[in-house]
């Protein structure tokens, strides 16, 4: 291999772990927001300002009666139609609570029904690796010798694990052993994780991959179920499979 050869695969996997890493500091700065809070506010703050416009009517309708010019009283007409107003909203506010607690009591069902999923091993479509009993692993599908480049980040967004790894044809399985790049073990927990690869002009991509770990707990979520491996917390909709037995690597982390 020449000089300028040498060089260029440098610069190469330079650029790679870079975005890399900065995919997984992105990664990890989504999850630590905690955005998926977000719709469950706005529907809440919609039923509480709801529930005080209907007060705010009552007031103003038993305020408007009492003040009316008894030369001059209302008009029947606009009478009934501010009542009617009045019975819509107290009818939507009852039915924003039943239907609140129709969904609480449905996604406890669910909640029970999937209580049978702790102990499967499960593959999901996620950035959050689940690091359990000192090790993590993650698949992707890669081409005969290209170049991929893997970082992780703790849920601080410092990058603690970055690699290099030229993959074979097909389905591809890189595991972490728990360590950081110096060498320390890292205890369990939910780390952000990306997967980049670069081609000959030095351009970068980001190569589609999933994570697997074992389920330890179901929860209910804002919007969704969610599952847990260890203290990863990942929603049940990004599972893409389950097995009852734990599968083999195909590869070493750094390798």
């Amino acid at each position: 291999m020449t000089t300028s050869t040498t060089t260029s695969t440098l610069t190469n996997e330079y650029k790679l772990l870079q975005a890399s890493e900065a995919a997984a500091k992105s990664s990890a700065s989504t999850a630590a927001s905690g955005g998926s809070s977000a719709s469950t506010s706005t529907a809440n703050s919609a039923l509480s300002s709801l529930a005080d416009n209907y007060t705010t009517f009552l007031t103003l309708l038993t305020t408007q009666l009492k003040n009316q010019d008894p030369s001059s009283p209302m008009n029947t007409d606009t009478f009934t139609t501010e009542l009617a107003q009045f019975a819509g909203v107290e009818q939507q506010v009852e039915t924003n609570t039943k239907l609140a607690s129709l969904i609480s009591l449905n996604e406890g069902s669910q909640l029970s029904s999937d209580s049978s999923l702790v102990g499967q091993q499960a593959t999901a479509n996620t950035t959050t690796l689940p690091l359990q009993n000192g090790a993590a692993s993650l698949t992707y599908t890669g081409t005969a010798g290209e170049t991929v480049g893997i970082a992780i980040a703790n849920s601080g967004g410092t990058i603690v694990k970055d690699a290099i790894v030229t993959a074979n044809s097909g389905s591809n399985t890189w595991t972490w052993d728990g360590t950081d790049n110096s060498g320390n073990k890292l205890s369990d927990g939910a780390y952000s994780v990306s997967v980049n690869t670069v081609d000959s002009t030095g351009t970068t991509s980001v190569l589609p991959f999933t994570v697997t770990g074992t389920i330890t707990g179901v929860q209910k979520g804002t919007s969704d179920m969610n599952i847990q491996m260890g203290d990863a917390t990942i929603p049940l909709s990004d599972i893409t499979n389950l097995s009852s037995a734990t599968g083999s690597s195909t590869s070493d982390a750094g390798s």
